[in-house]
């Protein structure tokens, strides 16, 4: 697919708080701006909001470590031994945790309690695609995913990803015209990252070849990419 064909040229940038699209998202990101060692943070938001730009982003903020669901089961062993915690600790799709990792999210939470008040005191910070009492999770857990501030995250509008896509290509001294921000917000990803990866990579290749960012080099980046690969082109709809 396009999508994946971009992905492949170049990676979206790292995700830090100071290249968040903020939108209708303003009281989470200053809530976690300010998220003091010993708190906790649940937010939820449907795919393609910037859950995982944000706890990425959190935890680069507050030099911790970011964990998908399925690593969170790694989190026994430091458990067991009860080793101090990194001073943020962000896990990311708890909808998506298996036995084992709910297990060790439990006991996480545990921890964190206990370790409020005291010297070894960290952040916690989880999301998930709902609310944790709609999550399929056992009960006990559901209820520590509430002990803290519990935010909803929304995703952007058309309009402010228009703005967004347009601005970070002006800051990059590359600006484009109007219809190639159109073009991929039609057929491109609903993630505001991956448009950014979409826009880098079509600064390279315009780079590469002495032209501005335009529509019609786009498509022509796209059909060079599709005969390399020898992937269909899927665009969701017609030109």
């Amino acid at each position: 697919m396009a999508q994946q064909l971009i992905l492949d040229i170049l990676p979206p940038p790292e995700p830090t708080l100071a290249n968040l699209i903020v939108g209708e998202n303003a009281g989470v990101v200053a809530a976690v701006k300010v998220l003091h060692a010993g708190q906790s943070l649940y937010v939820w938001g449907s795919d393609g909001c910037g859950r995982t730009h944000l706890l990425k982003a959190a935890s680069q903020h507050h030099q911790g470590v970011y964990l998908a669901a399925c690593q969170a089961k790694d989190l026994q062993a430091r458990l067991d031994q009860d080793l101090p915690m990194p001073s943020c600790v962000a896990i990311d799709d708890a909808h998506r945790l298996n036995e084992q990792g709910a297990s060790a999210v439990f006991r996480l939470y545990n921890r964190w309690r206990e370790d409020a008040s005291g010297a070894n005191a960290f952040r916690l910070i989880l999301a998930g695609d709902r609310a944790p009492l709609q999550l399929q999770l056992r009960e006990d857990l559901r209820t520590r995913l509430g002990w803290g501030s519990v935010y909803r995250l929304f995703a952007l509008s058309d309009t402010e990803k228009f703005t967004a896509l347009t601005a970070y290509a002006r800051n990059r001294g590359a600006p484009l015209s109007a219809d190639v921000v159109h073009w991929l917000l039609a057929h491109g990803s609903r993630d505001i990252r991956e448009l950014f990866g979409w826009l880098d990579a079509l600064e390279k290749y315009a780079l590469a070849r002495h032209r501005s960012l335009t529509l019609p080099l786009l498509k022509t980046m796209l059909a060079v990419e599709q005969m390399d690969s020898q992937a269909p082109l899927k665009p969701k709809d017609n030109d």
